[in-house]
């Protein structure tokens, strides 16, 4: 339901706790969510931040419309992708594989040793990313696996909705992919 998940990120204590604690996706204060002038999208086509990173990086909605719409991360080094293809997609990422930021360029083997070390320093994770999803009305245990939401990371990163997410900065230049989809196998 557009408009349904975004209140619950900015207010529900549960859920702020996982995703501005854990997730590192900060929605407490969307006043405080400007993007550096003349950021933009290459396709002219909107750009809304709606949350942040401890580091300041940026969740921002592409186009018009609620939660449905495509979800891009840029960061302040000058990388931006999306992420999700709408706000219940990025959730259920966080939910997931919240060190998804570590995922590029590694293996299957890399990734689950980047899993096994997050979860290492939070050993109450799947208590906490539970208590999340339920305070979102998500059963935990219908959340998709690891694979399943780096996979649909990785595969937005290539064709049209990569491309339709391009950022530019404030000189023209393109944003670096967060991740190089020619790399990937």
């Amino acid at each position: 339901m557009p408009g349904a998940l975004l209140p619950f990120l900015a207010a529900d204590e549960e859920v702020i706790a996982f995703f501005a604690g854990v997730a590192d996706v900060d929605a407490t204060d969307p006043a405080a969510h400007t993007l550096e002038d003349g950021v933009r999208l290459a396709s002219g086509a909107r750009l809304e931040q709606f949350a942040r990173a401890g580091s300041g990086d940026a969740f921002c909605f592409v186009g018009e419309g609620g939660e449905e719409r495509p979800v891009v991360y840029m960061s302040l080094d000058g990388e931006a992708g999306p992420l999700a293809l709408g706000l219940p997609e990025l959730v259920r990422l966080c939910l997931v594989a919240p060190w998804w930021r570590d995922a590029p360029g590694r293996t299957a083997k890399e990734l689950r040793a980047v899993a096994d070390e997050y979860r290492a320093g939070l050993p109450d994770f799947d208590w906490r990313r539970d208590r999340a999803a339920r305070a979102l009305g998500l059963d935990p245990a219908g959340l998709p696996s690891e694979a399943t939401v780096l996979t649909l990371l990785v595969n937005l990163s290539r064709g049209p909705v990569a491309a339709a997410c391009l950022v530019v900065g404030y000189e023209g230049d393109p944003f670096d992919p967060l991740f190089d989809a020619a790399a990937q196998s």
